[in-house]
């Protein structure tokens, strides 16, 4: 299956979190988009590993994914060393992506920009031919995408351009909401988290809102480009007027 857009997450709920407006506005548009969970956030305090893969493909339904798939890394300890890449490039080949989205190149947990530098990486390596992958017995073709960037997360870093995501807000917090283990619920008896209280959860709103002010929007997200950005024509420009 080709994919127009493969978004990763270094844990479930990255990408819900930080692009799920974008996913589910380029779904809408036409655009068939997929998600690469990295590991399975076993190392999580509340939850279990298994509870978040359910999770997962739940916010994938709502999102309206036409793939999602986990690579089993370990949580907290994965490496950008040559294992973990060419995991990686067998995916961005299998699904041939136009876009590849990756985490925030850095960020309050140390898996973010580990996972960030790790895609950079894999998605070069993915395009060069004397780098050689298989999947399912197959050899597999070499594939580049044309545009690599970077989503925003728990830091507020400042973004290159925002997504308008107006339409979309309430797919966003569905999809967030999927991960019922992970984020505010007045009767769970789970340990309390910083992304577990009913204002981390209110903050993506806010921060949304944020965002989409910048651009004369209701709600947005943002995004960082990992080389530079470049437009057909003048017309695909907005500006807050």
């Amino acid at each position: 299956m080709k994919l127009d857009i493969l978004a990763f997450g270094a844990h479930p709920d990255d990408v819900e979190l930080s692009c799920a407006g974008t996913l589910a506005k380029q779904v809408a548009l036409g655009s068939k988009c997929g998600v690469v969970d990295l590991t399975q956030g076993e190392l999580g305090t509340r939850g279990t590993a298994e509870i978040r893969l359910q999770e997962a493909q739940a916010a994938a339904k709502v999102m309206g994914l036409s793939a999602r798939e986990n690579l089993g890394f370990r949580d907290g300890f994965f490496s950008n060393d040559e294992q973990h890449k060419l995991e990686v490039v067998k995916m961005i080949r299998k699904y041939r992506p136009e876009i590849v989205i990756a985490n925030a190149p850095s960020d309050r947990h140390p898996d973010h920009g580990r996972a960030s530098f790790l895609l950079k990486e894999a998605s070069w390596l993915a395009g060069l031919r004397q780098v050689k992958t298989s999947l399912e017995g197959e050899e597999q073709e070499a594939w580049r995408p044309q545009m690599l960037l970077y989503y925003i997360q728990f830091q507020n870093l400042q973004p290159d351009f925002i997504v308008d995501i107006g339409d979309y807000i309430h797919t966003k917090i569905e999809s967030i909401k999927a991960y019922a283990s992970q984020f505010y619920d007045p009767n769970s008896s789970e340990p309390k988290t910083v992304i577990s209280s009913k204002n981390f959860l209110e903050s993506v709103t806010y921060r949304a809102q944020d965002l989409g002010r910048l651009i004369g929007a209701e709600y947005g997200e943002g995004f960082i480009k990992a080389q530079d950005l470049g437009l057909d024509n003048l017309n695909s420009l907005k500006g807050v007027r």
